[in-house]
């Protein structure tokens, strides 16, 4: 999508906003690690946490949304923020997001431009949410077929959908632009990485922080201290309300309550704490914890194996996932710690929020690559009988 618009003079606040799911921002951060300090230092003993607290996890997109701010509700027009909502919530994304996106490329359908409302701008891209809609052009064609086109002539590649069951697919139309921008997001990772996937939606970072700016003015502040980054931290029983993370043994229970210690940590690319981690330092440390050593990065460790069959996995194994960047070796780019019925902790990404509980084996995310048990490889074994001999 190419924007209409050059860089507004507008500061990066976006870190608020494009919490994914259960993003926070990182002026929240402190005030969130000092809200869960109760969690932190009484995880090791899961029996006496969830006596004090019972918070349910769970993937509910509806809990993964920012309130709309009075901002929101006074200059976005009342179809298209009901649009936004409905669609962050069906697709699993935040609404608020798809609405940085509407305003920074057509102003939420009012800018009075060409492509906006028929033809094409000057790049081939079309509609309040500016699809590529020319064969041959700049944009290309990720809407797929005609600007306009019957539901059953809508071709299997492209973004173009019937949104609201009309019997026509219009880039034109909100109602079909919107859930397929949402579409588009979740296809270039909005799940894993945030910031990427909105720069893959206009290739410029400028645009990025533009989107993301919009986006934190559209959010309502109390969004970061409650619903779903609170759930993703402090939560302590699955759905069926039973305690989370209950592993097979003392070894593995031990690893697993270090990593469960660490939620509402800050993610930090390359860190291996004691205060910030990514994936895969955050995992190294809850092995470290027991006197073990593991790899460091998320690709070697799936190499250091063994590998487990999907089913099979328990509490304290490792959750690959298959997320490549052009900066890193080839292999998995983002692990997660199993701790049971679904659920792993995990260090997301920089723009995901804290250190928190989520599933696993969510569509919208990155297919799973595979699972591993350390605690079953060779030299692990050897360094914990050197503990007990």
């Amino acid at each position: 999508m190419i924007s209409l618009f050059a860089k507004h003079a507008q500061g990066d606040q976006g870190a608020v906003a494009t919490r994914l799911a259960v993003g926070v921002g990182v002026l929240m951060i402190g005030a969130l690690i000092l809200g869960i300090v109760a969690v932190t230092t009484t995880v090791v003993n899961p029996g006496v946490f969830n006596q004090i607290s019972r918070l349910q996890c769970t993937s509910d997109p509806a809990s993964d949304q920012a309130q709309s701010s009075g901002y929101a509700e006074d200059s976005i027009p009342e179809n298209y923020l009901e649009l936004y909502k409905e669609w962050g919530e069906e697709k699993g994304i935040p609404w608020n997001i798809l609405a940085g996106i509407g305003q920074v490329e057509s102003k939420h359908g009012r800018w009075e431009g060409p492509g906006i409302t028929e033809g094409h701008n000057d790049w081939g891209a079309a509609g309040p949410m500016q699809f590529g809609a020319l064969d041959g052009s700049a944009a290309g064609n990720s809407w797929g077929g005609e600007p306009i086109m019957d539901a059953d002539d809508r071709p299997e590649e492209g973004y173009g959908q019937d949104g609201n069951e009309d019997g026509v697919v219009s880039v034109y139309d909100p109602e079909d632009a919107i859930p397929a921008a949402a579409d588009y997001l979740i296809a270039n990772g909005i799940k894993d990485d945030v910031r990427q996937a909105i720069y893959s939606y206009n290739h410029a970072w400028w645009y990025v922080d533009d989107v993301m700016g919009w986006a934190d003015q559209y959010a309502d502040g109390d969004f970061d201290a409650s619903g779903a980054i609170e759930t993703a931290v402090n939560c302590t029983v699955d759905t069926k309300g039973a305690p989370i993370g209950q592993a097979p043994d003392e070894v593995s229970q031990a690893v697993v309550d270090w990593a469960l210690a660490q939620r509402g940590k800050p993610y930090l690319y390359g860190g291996t704490g004691p205060d910030a981690f990514d994936c895969s330092g955050l995992l190294m440390k809850a092995y470290e914890s027991i006197g073990v050593s593991i790899p460091r990065i998320s690709q070697d460790q799936w190499k250091f194996g063994p590998e487990v069959e999907q089913g099979e996995e328990q509490p304290g194994d490792l959750v690959f996932f298959d997320v490549s960047r052009s900066n890193e070796p080839p292999g998995p780019g983002h692990v997660g710690m199993v701790i049971g019925d679904g659920l792993m902790v995990e260090a997301w990404c920089t723009d995901c929020g804290p250190i928190a509980t989520r599933e696993y084996d969510d569509p919208s995310r990155a297919d799973i690559l595979g699972f591993t048990r350390p605690l079953e490889h060779p030299d692990v074994k050897a360094q914990l009988e050197q503990q007990n001999p």
